[in-house]
């Protein structure tokens, strides 16, 4: 038995009402979750500063070559630790999320130690923004309307970076997310009563640029 076998469907607090379908379920990729919202590449760069700061300067002041190489490998291993901890979170965040698309909302299970689901409806969704990599994985944040307020420390790390007065929900991490932004597009318009939309995701995306999916009026 693990922590979500209490689930009636996985990822879904209640078994769905009648009319309602799963569009799509999917979770982060954890080496990719790593790198891209918990920054670990940042983190490696700024030890090897560090490193290389420290060697220079305790080089210059006469320090003893076996005590430099001593602070330096203490470093080394601080810099290790931190990077096993955050990859280790990396992978337990994966390992419990569960991102579900419905004809009627959108549902992010997460919670390493206790589980929360949040639900999305659509009438509450205002917009979607696209952001994907070159490999294809990227995020699906979505902007909810006016006076839809959801807390950014409660949906965190689910949620686009840097957006804290006014959160938004992301979906982070995930192996296709120009797929995924197509899929809630067409969902969000329908719901609405009003033909699908085509989404369009630049070419530049693969650089890392985004795509917006406007939700129907």
């Amino acid at each position: 038995m693990n922590e979500h076998d209490f689930e009636p469907v996985p990822g879904l607090p209640a078994p769905l009402p009648a009319g309602e379908t799963i569009l799509w379920q999917g979770a982060p990729r954890w080496q990719t979750f790593a790198r891209r919202a918990l920054r670990v590449r940042l983190m490696a760069g700024y030890f090897a500063v560090l490193a290389v700061w420290g060697i220079a300067e305790r080089a210059s002041s006469g320090m003893a070559p076996a005590q430099i190489v001593r602070q330096t490998l203490w470093l080394a291993g601080l810099a290790a630790a931190a990077f096993a901890l955050l990859t280790l979170f990396a992978w337990l965040v994966a390992r419990t999320t569960l991102y579900t698309v419905t004809t009627r909302r959108v549902i992010i299970r997460y919670g390493i130690a206790l589980p929360i689901a949040v639900q999305i409806a659509f009438p509450m969704i205002d917009a979607a923004a696209v952001h994907t990599w070159a490999d294809g994985s990227g995020d699906v944040s979505l902007t909810t309307l006016p006076g839809q307020r959801i807390a950014y420390m409660v949906m965190w790390p689910h949620t686009r970076p840097w957006r804290l007065t006014k959160a938004q929900p992301t979906l982070r991490g995930i192996s296709d997310a120009a797929a995924v932004g197509q899929i809630l597009g067409r969902a969000l318009a329908a719901s609405a009563s009003q033909p699908a939309r085509a989404v369009s995701i630049p070419a530049a995306a693969a650089s890392g640029a985004g795509g917006q999916i406007a939700a129907a009026a």
